[in-house]
């Protein structure tokens, strides 16, 4: 995350988490070292997993005090095994202190979602299906979790509503049927944008064909009634399967031909992954 745009974005959503977490300072530290001393603390590792966030987790310590310096011994997106030694944090013991949770809730977080992506990534290697991400993020941190996913070996779906044309079952009923709402996205997105229809029946594969859509989604659908949709699709559209995608059942859409898999459990149900800071050194 090294666009100047990107990183204001992080840092206004950093700052908002260590107010969150001391709004009047941190009464602890202040009690044990009311004066600056210089120390050093280590990263461990405490499961096997995938690491993703290394840049947010010394962000972190670094707008508390821009002379902290965390020297990480792993790049992002490496797997770590349980004990392993990922990277040392030197500067103000205060600042470490007061950073130490809010920098390990984003590190554990992004972590254990790119560790969830990973498996996934892994099932579909070789299928030619790719997989993606959804809207279904914790609000607040979608740009951190959508990282996560990359870092894991997903790719990413549009951003949010603004950048890209979705229409879904709420969207075609508004319209009054997959012909019309397609017709009334035509009018009004620009013409680079892509036109994505949700499809729950094959009827509505026929529809949305017929509306000249670019990509068809196939929501909730069966297996068998999802093999059938895309051979009718027959390369006319790219698909997306979606609907309840997990990492136990990723794999059983590997035969099916889709180009997209989407799978909001990436973003909505990965747990963490358990890191700790240890070993804090007083080092002056």
């Amino acid at each position: 995350m090294t666009d100047p745009m990107i990183l204001m974005t992080i840092d206004e959503h950093i700052r908002a988490a260590l107010a969150e977490d001391m709004p009047f300072g941190d009464v602890s530290t202040q009690a044990v070292m009311p004066k600056p001393r210089q120390g050093r603390v280590e990263l461990l590792a405490k499961q096997d997993g995938v690491i993703a966030g290394l840049d947010v987790f010394a962000r972190v310590f670094a707008l508390l005090d821009p002379l902290t310096v965390t020297t990480p011994l792993l790049a992002d997106g490496a797997e770590v095994r349980s004990g392993d030694h990922v990277a040392d944090v030197e500067g103000d013991v205060r600042v470490l202190l007061e950073g130490e949770r809010t920098a390990l809730n984003y590190l554990q977080r992004m972590s254990g979602i790119a560790t969830y992506t990973h498996r996934i990534a892994v099932a579909l290697e070789g299928t030619g299906t790719t997989l993606v991400c959804t809207r279904k993020t914790t609000p607040g941190m979608r740009i951190f979790e959508r990282e996560a996913v990359r870092l894991g070996g997903g790719s990413l779906h549009r951003y949010g509503l603004s950048d890209g044309v979705m229409l879904k079952d709420n969207h075609i009923a508004a319209a009054g049927g997959i012909a019309r709402a397609v017709e009334a996205a035509r009018r009004v997105a620009p013409f680079v944008d892509k036109v994505e229809v949700e499809c729950e029946t094959l009827a509505q594969v026929g529809e949305a064909l017929e509306a000249g859509v670019d990509i068809i989604m196939l929501d909730n659908m069966d297996h068998e009634t999802m093999a059938s949709a895309v051979r009718l699709v027959g390369g006319r559209a790219q698909t997306e399967a979606s609907g309840n995608v997990c990492a136990e059942n990723a794999a059983s859409y590997a035969d099916l031909g889709v180009d997209f898999l989407s799978c909001g459990a990436l973003t909505h149900s990965a747990g963490i992954l358990d890191l700790s800071l240890k070993h804090l050194e007083v080092i002056d």
